[in-house]
């Protein structure tokens, strides 16, 4: 039914999304769960080569110019391979974004393009050992010297941080100014003299080469500089979309192989003389979470309109990655609860499924911080709401009448 959403080419590019999901090979998958590959540079590679990178980004910059929606729609059938190749995937939709909307030509040209045709791996380097949430409080820095900059410092869960060419890195440009005024944001080559000092043993999402890279001395010329010397809040912020976006439309394609694996099992599987999809605790219990997944997909897609619109999509963008992503916890426990004891077993895949899903609440944002988010922009829009909308407090007999009592 989802099918109505998408245009005719949206659907083609789902197809072609879907056909090469497909064709990954199983024991990509399994090698990167066990940790026996660190970095999946060749399905990277033929990502690229299908066309399946920068989908949204403008085809003078190497994309294909198409929309947010058709980009989820992919996202979804990605999603279906877990986290860790959902996120290769992923990056070059959010490195690009720095590019595409604040690189210069020649940044485009060196860095952008070969990263749209899976040339070139790139990594994003925004969390500290002492951050966390706390972006804006960044300690690495980037002192200015001669026609360039100096980085030292270091950052943590960088994803891709082993397979990376080059890193798109934010660091303290002027740690006097305000926070959202702080940071630069700057494209730096591994052979710059980055350091990968520690790789995470991760309870999912393996095989993404998640790493701490360390920062003594690298130099940096003055033209890796995205944007203004101070504009990395700024970039920042505009990231923050493909960020969430793009764990939004992996959430809907993990909660939807879950529960098609839990589906198949509930209607072969038998008990006390007829299949466990006739009780309906068993049933009734898919029905809600594939009730949740859809409105999901419908919350997702309503975000791909405002991010494809004019306006601030922060709200929606928040929305659509929390939801998204808590149904997925939702879905995946409802499979493991359905199928039982084989359910917590590597004889089927809800149990990596779960171990992949639960860093989606967390990462690019934990979903208090959207909590946080969407309460602000909610009360802002309610708050400033142009008075020719209705005032249903004047609907009642007194409306208004204790408004003395608040002073």
């Amino acid at each position: 039914m989802w099918e109505q959403l998408l245009e005719r080419e949206a659907l083609a590019v789902r197809d072609a999304a879907r056909a090469f999901v497909r064709d990954v090979p199983a024991q990509l998958i399994r090698d990167m769960d066990a940790d026996k590959v660190r970095f999946p540079r060749e399905y990277v590679q033929g990502l690229g080569k299908a066309g399946l990178l920068g989908l949204r980004f403008p085809v003078a910059d190497g994309g294909r110019g198409l929309s947010w929606a058709v980009e989820m729609a992919v996202l979804e059938e990605i999603g279906v391979l877990g986290t860790a190749l959902g996120c290769a995937f992923a990056m070059p939709s959010i490195v690009g974004e720095a590019l595409t909307r604040f690189g210069t030509p020649r940044q485009k040209e060196h860095w952008l393009r070969p990263l749209l045709r899976g040339e070139k791996i790139a990594a994003e380097a925004l969390t500290e050992p002492r951050g966390g949430s706390d972006f804006f409080g960044a300690t690495t820095t980037a002192r200015a010297d001669g026609d360039g900059f100096v980085l030292d410092g270091a950052k943590r869960f960088v994803v891709g941080a082993e397979g990376a060419d080059f890193f798109l890195v934010y660091a303290k440009t002027n740690p006097q100014a305000k926070p959202h005024k702080s940071l630069g944001l700057f494209l730096v080559d591994r052979e710059a003299g980055v350091k990968v000092e520690h790789l995470y043993g991760l309870m999912g999402t393996r095989g993404g080469g998640t790493g701490r890279i360390v920062f003594r001395g690298v130099r940096v010329p003055k033209e890796n500089l995205v944007g203004a010397l101070d504009q990395g809040g700024e970039i920042f912020n505009r990231m923050m979309v493909p960020e969430r976006m793009t764990s939004a439309g992996g959430a809907l394609g993990a909660a939807r192989a879950a529960l098609e694996v839990a589906t198949r099992y509930s209607a072969k599987r038998k008990a006390f003389g007829k299949t466990i999809r006739e009780f309906e605790a068993v049933s009734f219990r898919l029905a809600g979470a594939v009730a949740r997944l859809d409105a999901a997909r419908g919350l997702a897609y309503g975000a791909c309109r405002a991010a494809d619109g004019p306006g601030d999509p922060r709200r929606l963008v928040s929305e659509a990655k929390k939801f998204c992503t808590e149904t997925a916890w939702e879905a995946v426990n409802v499979a493991m609860q359905t199928m039982g004891g084989i359910g917590y077993t590597n004889v089927y895949p809800i149990e990596r499924l779960l171990r992949d899903v639960r860093l989606m609440t967390i990462w690019t944002g934990t979903n208090d911080v959207m909590d946080l988010l969407i309460q602000h922009e909610w009360y802002r829009e309610v708050l400033e709401r142009s008075p020719q909308a209705r005032d249903v407090e004047a609907d009642v007999p007194e409306g208004g009448g204790d408004e003395k009592d608040f002073g």
